[in-house]
């Protein structure tokens, strides 16, 4: 994996209501060489407001990564993700599903709603830290993101 100790941090949008699945998120995330920084939404509703840049959310960074749950209160995630995509300046921000269902029905509709990855939670600890490290390497070692301030260009 590649190691970013120049420029900007990397943003990372987690839409996520298990503060269990925050916290271990946010401890694999750290053990990583990668600069990030990790902003956390409850539900649907507020994600939405974060990548709007609404209200109190006016200077929040637009993030260059989202980890996104499907069910959420208020707004769950395909109506986010179906937000984000249709959306042309966030349509380009790459984002996972990172869920607990494995249905099928799930990850078509996802998968249509052009959904970048999906990725099941595995119920184990030790598991879960090593998906959310195998996430952050391809995501943040491997893929070439668009330039901070370039994601809404050529819409």
């Amino acid at each position: 994996m590649t190691t970013t100790e120049v420029g900007p941090p990397i943003e990372i949008l987690m839409v996520e209501d298990n503060p269990g699945d925050v916290e271990l998120a946010r401890e694999a995330l750290t053990e990583a060489r990668v600069r990030k920084n990790l902003t956390v939404a409850e539900d649907g509703e507020q994600g939405l407001s974060l990548l709007r840049r609404e209200g109190c959310y006016r200077h929040a960074h637009r993030p260059d990564l989202i980890l996104l749950d499907l069910n959420l209160p208020t707004i769950n995630g395909r109506e986010v993700l179906a937000e984000i995509k249709s959306d042309p300046e966030l349509r380009r921000i790459p984002v996972v599903i990172l869920t607990s269902s494995e249905d099928d029905n799930d990850v078509i509709e996802t998968y249509n709603l052009h959904a970048n990855a999906y990725v099941v939670k595995p119920v184990d600890l030790d598991k879960y830290m090593q998906v959310i490290k195998a996430v952050e390497g391809f995501w943040l070692g491997f893929v070439k993101l668009p330039s901070r301030g370039r994601l809404g260009e050529l819409a």
